[in-house]
């Protein structure tokens, strides 16, 4: 009988050790996929551009040099560009957070006599759209078009989002600790500023990023409703280098000169455009598995 168990344990850490070896690779492997493409684009950046097109750059930069991130600086458009893409992604963020929770609180109360007529009418705008001519009319008609404001007020909720919020509200946040603070006097909004919010930092980090990340890599919105080249966020204006590069004379005096540097400079304003992103997803990292799970899966 002994011998019966020693084997039974001896097979199922062969097992596990079997799973986990196999677990391993496929990690390695998606590990590979997604970092792969980043770190090519980083290290051809900083390549010659004729070895990169040659395929000699793989694994580390290939003649070193500086000249497109030099260019991408002189650039003025560049910097201006940055300046309207942090704007539009903090103010529309911030508008994006307010409008959300909004939204979200009243519907994860129970008492809201209209919660489910409401409810109804969100999910509705979820699968139906008028799509982008009404959007547009309606921007125009409010004298937005061409305005930095469209940017912010074009899209002010997400409905996907809200159901987020909402969920955790309703699921995370317990009932009695609503009661308590409305048997101390508090009225909604002072239960939703000193007892909801604190206690929903996970979710709320979450959706914020969400945010952010839309309205940092949101381009198509710029194209469509904004024609002033001073108001172009930075994906706009990296879309027109990618698609068309010119560079300067003083950078440049020769053909094969511009067409190296326009090589090397797209994968530099890649770079450029990732940097605040990359910096923003570890602040809040240890949040957002928590914050998704609870608020998507659960209700």
């Amino acid at each position: 009988m002994q011998k019966v168990i020693v084997e039974n344990r001896i097979r199922q850490s062969r097992q596990d050790r079997i799973f986990d070896a196999i677990n391993l690779a496929l990690m390695i492997l998606l590990l590979f996929i997604f970092i792969w493409p980043l770190w090519f684009v980083l290290i051809a950046s900083f390549s010659d551009p004729m070895r990169v097109l040659n395929g000699e750059v793989l694994i580390w930069p290939v003649s070193f040099n500086l000249s497109a991130y030099k260019e991408l600086i002189r650039r003025g458009d560049i910097w201006l560009s940055y300046l309207n893409s942090i704007f539009y992604t903090v103010a529309g963020t911030a508008l994006n957070m307010v409008f959300t929770v909004c939204a979200a609180y009243p519907l994860s109360r129970k008492n809201f006599v209209i919660r489910n007529f409401v409810m109804t009418f969100f999910l509705i705008t979820m699968y139906f759209s008028g799509g982008l001519i009404p959007l547009y009319v309606l921007l125009r008609g409010l004298h937005l078009i061409d305005s930095r404001l469209c940017l912010i007020l074009g899209g002010a909720i997400s409905v996907y989002n809200m159901l987020i919020v909402r969920n955790y509200f309703m699921n995370s946040i317990p009932n009695a600790l609503r009661e308590a603070s409305m048997l101390d006097g508090a009225n909604s909004a002072q239960d939703l500023i000193h007892v909801v919010l604190p206690l929903s930092k996970p979710v709320l980090a979450v959706v914020t990023l969400y945010y952010a990340v839309g309205h940092w890599n949101d381009y198509y919105s710029a194209l469509v409703y904004i024609t002033s080249p001073e108001k172009y966020p930075l994906q706009l204006v990296l879309r027109d280098i990618l698609s068309n590069v010119t560079v300067s004379s003083e950078s440049a005096s020769t053909i094969e000169e511009k067409v190296r540097l326009a090589q090397t400079l797209k994968y530099s304003s890649i770079i450029a455009a990732m940097i605040p992103v990359l910096m923003l997803y570890p602040v809040i990292q240890k949040h957002f598995v928590k914050g998704v799970m609870i608020g998507a899966v659960k209700g």
